[in-house]
């Protein structure tokens, strides 16, 4: 992997010229220097998700991630809560 990072406008302008078979996957890979398993990638996503295509993972994982926390949190609190008692009991 040679590390570069291509924009969002750009894989969709390679993605656009494979889908209108204005180019072909091997002119794509020779003109730009692509991997050939790179120029897949971007076009299945391109068949996957259209124009939406590439963008940024959406903001809504963190919100689930910071419910899973929250959700643990209370859990802990009940289970401390329970000890307590038992110990109490004991």
């Amino acid at each position: 992997m040679n590390g570069r990072v291509h924009t969002r406008e750009f894989k969709l302008t390679i993605a656009r010229q494979l889908a209108s078979g204005e180019k072909r996957p091997a002119q794509v890979c020779r003109e730009h220097h692509l991997a050939p398993s790179v120029v897949s990638r971007w076009r299945n996503e391109y068949d996957q998700h259209g124009e939406a295509a590439f963008n940024p993972p959406s903001s809504s994982e963190p919100a689930s991630v910071e419910a899973k926390i929250a959700e643990l949190e209370r859990f802990c609190g009940h289970l401390a809560l329970e000890n307590t008692l038992l110990k109490k009991l004991i």
